[in-house]
């Protein structure tokens, strides 16, 4: 039997975690799931219903898109994604830790803005933009987040970039954040992404 990942094909986290699955070769069966009409067994394999969720040939379950990114790669990483140790770097985590916290929280307000009325929608843009603007200025310096190569924290921090740039197309690519919008644009327009994004 092989792993089976529960997808959603828009989803941010389960992007990054088809791409890691992606680059490193691991055959995985995959299933997309409609988040309005969640299936049994993807309850029965994480009652939290969120995806992805992957299921190991073992019954083992691996709920969280981060840890499913770096069992992949631990399996083969022929990109050299994690650092030399097999792991991630301080400065790697750092970062992830920084989009999955503070810029994702934003990021939902932004993006649905009408359900937190408590603030603006140029508010929560403003807030996210933090981060953004390190991002930015990282890439000023080299044409990935920790070097001239892509590693994980590029691939699991871009599918929130993207979503981010979606919210307002026009207003993201007419800022000043010419590094990042390069950045993403490559990424976007990459062989891999295209690959994993195919219906």
């Amino acid at each position: 039997m092989k792993p089976l990942l529960y997808t959603f094909r828009r989803c941010p986290y389960a992007i990054r975690a088809r791409l890691a699955i992606k680059i490193s070769g691991v055959e995985v069966d995959m299933q997309e799931v409609s988040l309005r009409n969640k299936p049994k067994a993807l309850l029965d394999c994480s009652p939290k219903g969120t995806v992805p969720v992957l299921k190991l040939a073992d019954g083992r379950i691996i709920e969280e898109s981060l840890d499913i990114m770096q069992w992949a790669l631990s399996i083969h990483d022929p990109e050299s994604w994690m650092d030399k140790s097999g792991g991630l770097s301080a400065e790697a985590k750092s970062l992830i830790d920084q989009n999955d916290g503070s810029f994702k929280y934003f990021l939902d307000r932004y993006k649905y803005a009408d359900r937190f009325p408590e603030n603006s929608v140029s508010y929560y843009r403003e807030q996210a933009e933090r981060f953004l603007m390190a991002l930015n200025t990282r890439l000023s310096q080299h044409c990935y987040l920790i070097g001239n190569h892509p590693t994980l924290p590029d691939m699991a921090i871009f599918p929130f970039v993207r979503q981010f740039a979606h919210v307002d197309h026009g207003w993201f690519y007419a800022s000043n954040y010419n590094y990042l919008i390069n950045w993403l644009d490559a990424l976007l327009e990459s062989t891999l992404f295209n690959t994993v994004m195919q219906k």
